[in-house]
């Protein structure tokens, strides 16, 4: 397939499929959708109230057989922070969860994301790859079969992505997103609900990293947060850290890079997220084991800028 990538965006091309088949899907579960869901590009209607009803009980059938009984395989001890070189299903954090569109399948989520500290508590970052497309929400710590979800599900409000960003070259060096979320029912900022990461600059190359994601079910049946702690190196001739650790399948672009990572906060230092060269990862047999992640340096700043003051990116 002529300059397609199918590891690397960490989920699959067969979205492509389904996306085509995506009018048939509406037409079945328009029953379900709640009056104004499908609103968000046209008249801003798309609300976070609106995102977690779509999730109701009503969706969740269909999720549900395959996810009911994965709690008792959930890892309940405090997870120590050592090299394992392969990731581990555990519980989940609350300011790490995953990215899914209105109209698919609710296990068929795409890409991770991550809260970030913010005046208004309202931001989140993931890849650059990873298309929001419209009505877009936000789940953290994402359950799956769940029929709520514990910190509930945000509605994508606007999106920021640096207009040079390319899957290769130096464009790949600027493969990171932001964007911001609306308030819950209740009027909450999602920061308030789930803590935040504090985005710091990269030190180095290399660094002792925890990075968290959510591989999507096709290629990970649990459905679950996965988390490794390893150590990073420089990808050769690109602003870019590398680590190996497998596990980290299609649906984990976007899983944050944390350092200092706190056991009990369960936040850390945001130091880069899963991108970058070809969407984050080499090809072929070691796509799942290797990943990359942009440094975060002056561009991935002035970008979180223009995110927090709701500004349409633009560079020279």
């Amino acid at each position: 397939m002529v300059g397609v990538h199918v590891r690397f965006s960490r989920w699959r091309r067969a979205r492509w499929v389904r996306a085509v088949l995506a009018g048939l899907y509406v037409v079945t579960l328009a029953a379900a959708v709640p009056k104004g869901a499908g609103g968000h590009a046209r008249d801003g209607s798309w609300s976070s109230e609106e995102a977690r009803r779509f999730w109701g009980p009503a969706r969740m059938s269909a999720s549900s057989e395959s996810g009911s009984d994965q709690d008792s395989g959930r890892d309940t001890d405090s997870a120590a922070q050592q090299i394992s070189g392969s990731a581990r299903h555990f519980d989940g954090v609350p300011a790490v969860g995953v990215l899914f569109y209105v109209g698919e399948d609710m296990k068929d989520h795409h890409c991770t994301a991550s809260v970030v500290h913010s005046p208004k508590g309202n931001l989140i970052i993931t890849a650059g790859h990873c298309s929001f497309g419209d009505d877009a929400a936000f789940v953290p710590d994402y359950r799956t079969g769940a029929a709520k979800q514990p910190y509930g599900v945000w509605a994508v409000d606007r999106t920021f992505v640096d207009p040079r960003r390319t899957d290769t070259g130096e464009g790949s060096d600027l493969d990171f997103a932001f964007a911001t979320v609306k308030p819950d029912s209740l009027g909450r900022r999602l920061e308030r609900v789930t803590g935040a990461n504090r985005l710091v600059r990269t030190p180095g190359y290399t660094n002792r990293v925890t990075v968290i994601g959510y591989p999507d079910a096709d290629d990970d049946p649990a459905d679950q947060a996965i988390r490794c702690t390893a150590m990073t190196s420089r990808l050769d001739d690109r602003r870019q850290l590398k680590m190996r650790c497998d596990g980290f399948f299609s649906g984990t672009s976007g899983s944050p890079w944390l350092m200092h990572f706190d056991e009990k906060t369960k936040t850390g230092d945001l130091v880069g997220v899963l991108g970058g060269l070809n969407g984050g990862g080499p090809d072929g047999d070691t796509s799942s084991q290797i990943s990359y992640s942009p440094v975060n340096d002056d561009e991935i700043f002035k970008l979180y800028l223009d995110a927090i003051n709701n500004r349409e990116p633009s560079r020279g």
